[in-house]
Order: C-alpha cells, then sequence, then structure tokens
C-alpha cells in the first residue's frame, strides 16, 4: 500500500552522489522531498531531476527544504547521472541494495518492471508525510503543483 498523508514517513539511510549518508530521520526541522523517477538515463526522470534543480531556489525561498531524488538504480550509475546533469543541490540516491527496501517501505515500487513508480512525496518538519501523488510512468511532474504543495 501506498505511504499516505498523515502517516509518519519510514526512516532511512541511503548514500548520496557524494557519498554522504543522507539519513531521512537527521532532516527533522526541515521539509522534504522524496522524489523517485524509475530509472536513472531515462528522458523523463532526467526531465524530473532537472526541474527540481532549475527551482531550487524557488523551493528554498517557499521553505528549507532538502530535496531526494531516488531510484533503484546502482550507486556508480545514479553518481555518475547526477555528474552529468549538474545536480549539486539535490540528493541523488540509490535504493539498489538492500535492492528497492525504502521504495517498498513506501509503497511504490513497481513489480511489473522491477523499478520505483514516479512519484513525489513531501514530508513536514516533524517527519509526517504532508503530500502524496504518483503519476504514471510517462509523466513528468508538474513542479508548480510540487512546490504549491510545500
Amino acid at each position: 500500500m501506498t505511504i499516505q498523508v498523515s502517516d509518519i514517513a519510514p526512516d532511512f539511510t541511503l548514500k548520496d552522489q557524494f557519498k554522504n549518508d543522507i539519513k531521512l530521520s537527521d532532516l527533522r526541522g526541515k521539509k522534504v522531498i522524496l522524489s523517485w523517477h524509475p530509472l536513472a538515463y531515462t528522458s523523463v526522470c532526467t526531465d524530473q531531476m532537472r526541474s527540481l534543480q532549475r527551482n531550487y531556489q524557488r523551493i528554498q525561498e517557499k521553505a528549507d527544504t532538502v530535496i531526494i531524488g531516488l531510484s533503484v538504480d546502482p550507486f556508480p550509475a545514479k553518481q555518475k547521472w547526477a555528474d552529468i546533469l549538474d545536480l549539486k543541490d539535490l540528493k541523488i540516491v540509490s535504493d539498489f541494495f538492500p535492492y528497492a527496501k525504502v521504495t517498498k517501505d513506501y509503497g511504490l515500487f513497481n513489480e511489473n518492471n522491477g523499478a520505483s513508480q514516479r512519484a513525489n512525496v513531501i514530508i513536514d518538519e516533524e517527519g509526517k508525510v504532508k503530500w502524496v501523488k504518483v503519476y504514471e510512468q510517462s509523466t513528468l511532474p508538474d513542479i508548480e503543483e510540487v512546490i504549491e504543495n510545500l
């Protein structure tokens, strides 16, 4: 079952593209956008992360927010992809080992293709889910809607 508004967001620790541990519970006091994309190096996923990067300052003006891009791709692929796209403000993490554990904890694993669904989850400063939206795999999330729901 997909995570619901008002649920406590399951904690996790994953490495970002800079090899830093990102622990969700350490981010209390800030809003967090968890932005799942099915697979790195694909066109809509690339556009999704670029949109978040381009709008990073606007998002910060609205609320002190950490943006985390997640997929089940292995760490080296995510690290290289983030470098190619020049994603410096976002945390790009790999949910590869144990395979898709965080994605499954949030109810966002797609059994049909072995990857995550495309989704955005906003977590409030107290660690509760504030907003969830799951998209069709080929649909680019509307950044304005994400910002509005902060």
